[in-house]
């Protein structure tokens, strides 16, 4: 029997784990809702494509970004605009935004401290075919040196049974 989740609940649950840190697996926040792995992934889906709020009649989920997802010249706005203001109006501008007061400390930190040392995402992804192109000349270069440790067996073999020796 399948179990019926209500559109209030799917909208919520994206949420969720769309507002999530990247430490956090969506297999443990799927866990933690009861529901599978491949629901929490198609009900993402939907909601990329905009189709889970449509089937909701008069609820709508937020197009906000995460804050991760922010870019670094967005995070400067969004500091310098804070600044100036008191905790209150720092809460309800977190709110509009769909931030948490924390994420502006941390950006703040992070400006402070400077340029970081690990590499950027277009950078991660050209070491990893890298690293790919590296393992695919390691596994060839593996195959031809046991492919030539077999025929170095095999003459010995062969000279052992025919008594052919080089050296005579």
């Amino acid at each position: 029997m399948r179990r019926r989740f209500t559109q209030e609940f799917k909208v919520q649950a994206v949420e969720k784990a769309l507002s999530q840190c990247d430490d956090v697996r969506l297999e443990d926040i799927a866990l933690d809702l009861g529901i599978g792995y491949s629901t929490l992934q198609r009900w993402i889906a939907l909601a990329k494509n905009h189709e889970l709020e449509t089937k909701n009649n008069g609820s709508h989920m937020t197009t906000e970004k995460r804050p991760h997802d922010w870019s670094l010249e967005e995070r400067l706005n969004a500091i310098i605009e804070c600044a100036s203001l008191d905790e209150a109006a720092l809460n309800e501008y977190c709110r509009a935004k769909g931030l948490y007061p924390h994420h502006i400390k941390q950006w703040k930190q992070d400006f402070a401290q400077g340029p970081s040392t690990t590499p950027v995402k277009s950078d991660s992804k050209q070491l990893k075919q890298e690293i790919k192109q590296l393992q695919k000349e390691l596994n060839r270069k593996d195959k031809a040196l046991a492919e030539t440790a077999a025929l170095l067996v095999l003459k010995k073999k062969a000279d052992a049974l025919w008594g052919f020796n080089e050296d005579d």
